[in-house]
């Protein structure tokens, strides 16, 4: 979450009168993330977080995205859910952009996550992809392995700036990601962005699932290689097996994994890695002028995906084949 888009009182005002929430008591900016701009709203009716929905989200996909939480709410996972307007519509205009307003989710995200709660996310997202299922609304990712080039192309030779000799060093790890990407895998919605800030907890209990932006259909074992990637690497670049342990054992605990997903998960966490790398470098390489959040170091991904690139077995994250 962010915040790129200032907004008046006026528009707020106006803008929140189309609602039934009450009065507004108070607004604060969320300066986190780096997607859309999003405003925590403290009215008569409770809290809420309102989302200005910013360039890299294309307007089409929004029914999918806040179908996609409603459909979730109602199946008991733990989520925001959309607030309709008087108009019974859940999507909006606010400073000529798409805008929403979603229920507020009680709890808070970890920055140093335990296995303890990387056993809870595992069960946690196997219980979101099964309650995706019947969810009908389909968006292919934006951000698969297709998109992978065409992003490298866009920082190109800058990418040098951030570190000599990158530009070439990811073009050969692309190729070999191009050749060996698995097909045909059990697929379903995935979240696609599982970090440790966009879920929460109250206690020792996983509260919810937060940020559903960047939500579609692909693999349910590449949304575990992203969880992988996020949840179970330590400060200082090393690899936690016991955390990844956790999280593979309580997702299979809840939905078993097949063999084909567990010999494609070194590809997949090569490949999630170099998914935040390349969006993480062009956020790095043009960030947007005002914003109030500084970009996160696409180097982070680089030594992950480095330490994937020389895994051959799902043995390797902890998991008993």
């Amino acid at each position: 979450m962010a915040v790129y888009t200032d907004v008046s009182d006026e528009e707020l005002e106006a803008f929140l009168a189309t609602y039934d929430i009450g009065s507004l008591l108070s607004c604060k900016g969320i300066a986190e993330g780096v997607e859309n701009s999003n405003f925590l709203l403290h009215a008569e009716k409770g809290n809420f977080i309102l989302t200005i929905y910013e360039k890299r989200v294309e307007t089409s996909d929004l029914p999918f995205f806040l179908g996609l939480m409603n459909h979730l709410a109602g199946k008991g996972i733990r989520c925001p859910t959309p607030i309709p307007a008087r108009n019974g519509s859940m999507l909006g205009t606010l400073r000529g952009k798409p805008a929403a307003i979603v229920s507020f989710l009680e709890g808070m995200s970890v920055r140093h996550p335990q296995v303890r709660h990387c056993a809870a996310l595992g069960s946690a997202l196997a219980g979101l992809h099964l309650a995706g299922r019947d969810f009908t609304l389909p968006r292919p990712n934006a951000l698969s392995i297709k998109s992978f080039r065409p992003l490298l192309e866009a920082s190109g030779p800058r990418a040098d700036e951030v570190q000599p000799g990158l530009s070439a060093d990811l073009s050969r790890v692309l190729d070999q990601l191009e050749a060996e990407w698995p097909s045909s895998l059990p697929s379903g919605v995935i979240h696609a962005d599982v970090f440790p800030d966009n879920v929460f907890f109250i206690g020792k209990e996983l509260s919810g699932f937060i940020d559903f932006y960047f939500a579609c259909n692909d693999a349910f074992a590449y949304d575990i290689a992203i969880c992988l990637n996020a949840w179970c690497f330590e400060a200082d670049g090393s690899f936690n097996i016991t955390k990844a342990r956790a999280l593979l054992q309580a997702y299979a605990g809840i939905r078993p994994l097949d063999p084909a997903e567990l010999a494609a998960l070194p590809v997949l966490a090569r490949g999630s890695a170099m998914r935040f790398l390349l969006t993480r470098l062009y956020d790095w390489l043009n960030q947007p002028p005002g914003a109030l959040v500084r970009p996160k170091n696409p180097l982070e991904y680089w030594t992950k995906l480095r330490f994937h690139r020389d895994l051959t077995s799902a043995a390797a994250y902890g998991i008993d084949l």
